[in-house]
């Protein structure tokens, strides 16, 4: 539990590897405990992201504008500023490495509340599902997580994406 704890947190600010690498095996040992394997998970990264927003905050725009020119830098912040939390919260489900999105969200001064929320939504959401589908399956569920996991996600993150922009179109053409 400590050791998904920390994996968690780490990954969500600097350390390579997701925690679904350590959730999924412990979650599959023990099915009944999967949900609490992703409520674990879920608080541990959401924290994690927290410390990502505040070394982009705090420490992030001198480095980054040593190997980004300041046109490249503005830019990017047009464009996150325009997607915002969408941007937090599709990094905190699919496999786009969530880190860069925490410690963007902190360079270019993005709402921390609102980036909590988003970090919750993303990260529980991932994590959630893995654990419902583990807690549900229980050991069935092993080859479609080894061999269609990220697949799934991906598909169901561009599912995510393509709702928002029709949902965002239908709203604008009513106002």
């Amino acid at each position: 539990l400590l050791i998904l704890s920390v994996i968690s947190f780490a990954e969500s600010s600097f350390f390579p590897i997701p925690p679904d690498t350590l959730m999924i095996p412990m979650a599959l040992v023990n099915h009944k405990l999967a949900l609490f394997y992703a409520t674990l998970a879920t608080a541990f990264s959401v924290l994690g992201g927290i410390l990502g927003y505040f070394i982009g905050n705090k420490g992030g725009k001198p480095i980054v504008s040593r190997f980004i020119s300041e046109n490249k830098l503005y830019q990017a912040k047009l464009l996150y500023q325009k997607y915002d939390v969408w941007a937090v919260l599709v990094a905190g489900f699919s496999p786009i490495p969530y880190k860069i999105f925490t410690i963007a969200a902190g360079l270019f001064d993005l709402d921390l509340k609102r980036f909590i929320l988003a970090s919750i939504i993303g990260r529980g959401g991932r994590f959630y599902l893995i654990g419902a589908l583990i807690f549900v399956f229980g050991e069935n569920i092993k080859v479609f997580l080894s061999q269609y996991l990220e697949m799934f996600i991906i598909g169901l993150t561009v599912l995510l994406i393509g709702g928002f922009f029709v949902a965002n179109k239908i709203l604008n053409k009513k106002i």
